[in-house]
């Protein structure tokens, strides 16, 4: 049995029926880290958040542009993610349409998707805040 980690909470964004997502999960609650989840389907989009992912990951980072929700949009929509100026109102729209899942970070750092390294390393850095 692993102990608690004291660590600030994470907050994790997703679709609680994601496989990547409930990968995710588990390897939190593997690790002892306590975090909340935000469901896009049962909360919706908290506002002004895409942008703020946006701003610090960048479109190419956040937008899946290799999944179904991608390839069910019409030309006009993938257009507009690649609109600074229109990006953040799509992926507000249609929040399965972002690599899965968002974690914020205690030391306010944002990642997209699961990287077991880059976890790693986000774990270490919020135990020694």
């Amino acid at each position: 049995m692993m102990a608690r980690m004291n660590i600030p909470t994470i907050t994790l964004y997703g679709i609680a029926n994601c496989d990547t997502v409930k990968k995710s999960r588990a390897w939190l609650a593997a690790q002892g880290a306590e975090y909340q989840f935000h469901d896009f389907r049962k909360h919706g989009v908290p506002p002004g958040r895409p942008q703020q992912w946006l701003d610090g990951l960048g479109a190419a980072q956040l937008v899946n542009r290799r999944g179904t929700t991608w390839r069910r949009l019409d030309a006009g929509d993938q257009a507009r993610a690649d609109n600074p100026l229109a990006v953040a109102a799509l992926l507000h729209e249609q929040p399965s349409l972002m690599r899965r899942p968002i974690v914020e970070w205690p030391d306010g750092m944002v990642s997209a998707g699961f990287d077991e390294a880059v976890w790693n390393e986000r774990l270490r850095a919020a135990s020694k805040t």
